[in-house]
């Protein structure tokens, strides 16, 4: 399964592409779409919107795992990056590529194993388990890695579960 793990922004888009064959990673790329301070929001967008497509253009991913907004105190940050997320969800929808959201406290949990993690943990453990040399930069990066293995996580589980499911219903015939 191929993942897209994404940290929406409007100044930084974290990116994370991942391959996972449960359970083996393999980091195909990561980076950051970066727009410039100081452009017309509207172009902020266009370039988002433009870049995030060629990733899925080129990846051709099965999931989109994307953190969900969580904002208490800068509301025009907050719709900022909502708008920002709606283009990306926008992409994903337009290439027929699933969604799948998560809370930070989803992701910690899953890559931590404890939903309270400070930043540096989660960063930390998502470089272990990629077996990358170093910590991604920006933040924003590292950030979407982890989402993506989050979800690989959360899918791996639900397989396993459906399986078990499955031969449950078996036996019972």
């Amino acid at each position: 399964m191929k993942i897209v793990g994404v940290d929406p922004g409007y100044a930084i888009v974290g990116v994370g592409i991942l391959e996972y064959q449960n359970p083996r990673f393999q980091v195909l790329d990561y980076g950051a779409i970066t727009t410039p301070a100081g452009m017309d929001f509207p172009d902020r967008l266009r370039i988002i919107y433009e870049d995030f497509i060629k990733i899925l253009d080129m990846y051709q991913p099965n999931h989109i795992a994307i953190e969900k907004l969580f904002f208490t105190t800068n509301q025009k940050t907050a719709i900022d990056v909502a708008q920002a997320r709606g283009i990306i969800l926008l992409a994903a929808s337009q290439r027929n590529v699933d969604v799948f959201e998560y809370t930070p406290l989803q992701v910690k949990q899953s890559v931590v194993g404890y939903g309270k993690a400070i930043k540096k943990q989660v960063m930390e453990m998502t470089t272990r388990i990629l077996n990358l040399k170093e910590i991604p930069k920006p933040d924003d990066v590292a950030d979407a890695l982890a989402i993506a293995v989050c979800h690989a996580h959360t899918m791996s589980s639900k397989m396993n579960w459906m399986r078990l499911k499955q031969l449950h219903s078996q036996y019972q015939k």
